[in-house]
């Protein structure tokens, strides 16, 4: 037996003087120890529900029907944990959900607008914007209004998106020219994947010369 595997009376067997030796361990106690302990979720109260609420909308910008989902994933966590009762939660919500829209703290149609007009400039087309908000629990009529607006303050929503993106990604005319031809269908594919028109992706990713793509989309 070598020295690193010497045994000492303390853990050794009583059996020990028939010549039997057998290895008593300890309890790998600490290990548990020092395990993270779950993090019971809250029950779900008006006031908790108030102040998360209140939390989540200084954080983010959301609609009606964000803030809902996320108020209702509490809700449904209570349920399981607390046995309370779902419906109630739900009816705490409904008012919070009201006394947020009187106080204009939840506005769909600002969230709306706001958000469009961020994933345009980001090159997002209008097809791509409209599945976004629809996502996101937008009412239709102020989805086409948003979209609207894009329209009326733009010669060509998205020629103007799709430039945007490929200048971002430097796609097409905005690579290097030798790494152009090599990439071409690549980033074709590319814009295509962001909602474009063949016509859309081909006149941005083909284009000869940048100030005339540029000034055709009106962004001079």
């Amino acid at each position: 037996m070598t020295k690193g595997h010497e045994l000492s009376k303390n853990n050794l067997a009583p059996w020990a003087h028939h010549g039997i030796y057998i290895i008593m361990r300890d309890t790998p106690t600490e290990e548990k120890d020092n395990q993270p302990k779950r993090k019971v979720p809250r029950k779900a109260t008006a006031k908790y529900l108030g102040n998360v609420a209140r939390f989540y909308l200084e954080r983010y910008a959301t609609t009606e029907q964000g803030l809902r989902q996320y108020l209702m994933r509490k809700v449904n966590l209570s349920a399981r944990e607390h046995d309370t009762d779902p419906q109630e939660g739900i009816v705490i919500i409904d008012d919070l959900i009201k006394k947020f829209l009187a106080l204009n703290y939840l506005n769909d149609e600002r969230y709306a607008e706001g958000r469009s007009g961020s994933l345009h400039r980001k090159g997002k087309s209008l097809r791509a914007i409209k599945q976004d908000l629809t996502i996101k629990g937008v009412p239709e009529d102020l989805i086409s209004k948003a979209v609207n607006l894009i329209q009326e303050e733009s010669t060509n929503p998205d020629l103007e998106a799709a430039i945007s993106y490929a200048r971002r990604r430097r796609m097409g005319p905005y690579r290097l020219e030798e790494a152009r031809e090599e990439r071409r269908d690549r980033d074709l594919a590319a814009l295509g994947r962001q909602g474009f028109s063949y016509a859309i992706a081909e006149r941005v990713i083909l284009a000869e010369d940048i100030e005339d793509l540029e000034h055709e989309a009106g962004m001079d």
